[in-house]
């Protein structure tokens, strides 16, 4: 969510969905990657590749890496195929690497206007 709305130089999600509105806990993840789409699109733009890295010990996300891609690729609007989820280790060291949470990197690139 932050990625495509930084790339079309719309904020962030914080801004979108902010943590002190009560509306917002326990909003689904999809359903504002969703609203983020829909206001990027708004604003002339077209996602068109997703490239997401997990971090983390646990799970290990690559058998689960086709289901992801398929369940973002239409929320995206774009073909699954274009959605790239790689999940890497952060082998045993910091928070991470003690399993007390993961970290998540993303880059989109998108076309129209701007």
């Amino acid at each position: 969510t932050d990625a495509i709305l930084g790339a079309a130089g719309l904020g962030d999600i914080g801004e979108m969905f902010p943590d002190t509105d009560p509306a917002n806990r326990g909003r689904v993840s999809l359903e504002m990657l969703a609203a983020a789409v829909e206001k990027v699109g708004r604003a002339g733009h077209a996602i068109s590749q997703v490239d997401v890295t997990v971090i983390a010990e646990r799970p290990k996300l690559s058998r689960y890496g086709s289901q992801i891609r398929s369940r973002l690729g239409p929320v995206l609007r774009i073909d699954p195929a274009n959605v790239s989820v790689k999940g890497k280790s952060n082998e045993g060291m910091g928070w991470i690497g003690r399993g007390e949470g993961l970290a998540c990197i993303a880059v989109a690139t998108l076309e129209g206007n701007r």
